[in-house]
């Protein structure tokens, strides 16, 4: 490898984590409740946001970072909000060399008798987060090892850092079908999104790279082909109000970015597998 990795067990916000890390600051931080990313810091930067009112209990869901939300998007289903995975203990697994000058971590998560109390399949999960010079890649792998077909739905909820809300712009989605969730209305995305209040649309993803600038950075988000859907949201001043988990100006500096499963369920068939990821690169 071109340059050495650290590989560290730490303690971030009173949870167990692993973070890799290379000699020019580079790092990524990721937490074994949940597998949560929790911090991605690239040119002396954090590039995600992480709400500090979060509860690092170690049951409850983290607000920010990069929940993994899975067999379920959202309320669509009858299983807890976005799914269980986000709640549960993974397995760490060996870190390992991702290529020239990256590094990677990954972590796994098998059916349960805690699995089970909320979803009847056996499956396993295998999540792989790689450090690479100006990216991070992040990517869900399944494999079916029960004995009928299994449904889901789910994203990579991604909560990016930003300078001023008021001042990004998120292009790429222009033409890609939409679903405005607060208004119950179909259209299609705009050339340039730009954000003054509460956000939340669910986009067909679109082939191409897309680029969020928020005037200090800009940074380019790919999604693999298997996740079909792109959600971005923002809660807005007034709704962010309510959130107990954030502070009241936190929707100034963050945009969740998600690949995402949201309106047709993905089928994975016995035995077999399906595989979905995020790259998020430094421009």
């Amino acid at each position: 490898m071109a340059e050495a990795f650290a590989n560290e067990e730490v303690l971030c916000h009173g949870l167990a984590c692993r973070r890799l890390s290379f000699a020019n600051g580079d790092s990524v931080t990721v937490a074994q409740h949940g597998a949560h990313v929790l911090s991605w810091i690239c040119e002396g930067r954090e590039r995600l946001f992480l709400s500090p009112r979060s509860k690092f209990d170690g049951r409850a869901a983290i607000r920010g970072g990069v929940p993994i939300c899975f067999p379920q998007f959202n309320l669509r289903g009858n299983l807890p909000k976005h799914g269980f995975v986000r709640n549960l203990p993974w397995q760490f697994l060996a870190p390992y060399e991702a290529g020239p000058a990256s590094a990677g971590l990954a972590l796994q998560l098998q059916s349960s008798e805690a699995t089970r109390s909320h979803w009847g399949c056996e499956f396993e999960l295998r999540y792989t987060v790689e450090l690479h010079p100006r990216s991070l890649q992040l990517t869900l792998a399944l494999r079916n090892r029960g004995t009928t077909d299994l449904s889901f739905t789910g994203a990579l909820h991604t909560y990016l850092k930003v300078q001023d809300i008021s001042r990004t712009i998120l292009l790429g989605l222009a033409g890609q079908s939409q679903w405005d969730a607060l208004t119950d209305q179909h259209g299609l995305g705009e050339p340039a999104i730009s954000f003054s209040a509460e956000f939340d649309r669910v986009y067909e993803a679109s082939k191409h790279p897309l680029e969020l600038s928020d005037g200090v950075c800009r940074l380019q988000i790919t999604q693999s082909p298997s996740l079909t859907n792109t959600v971005v949201w923002n809660p807005g001043a007034e709704k962010c109000a309510t959130l107990t988990d954030m502070p009241s100006d936190g929707w100034r500096q963050m945009l969740c970015v998600e690949a995402a499963q949201v309106f047709q369920a993905c089928q994975v068939g016995p035995g077999e597998s399906w595989r979905g990821w995020q790259r998020l690169t430094l421009l």
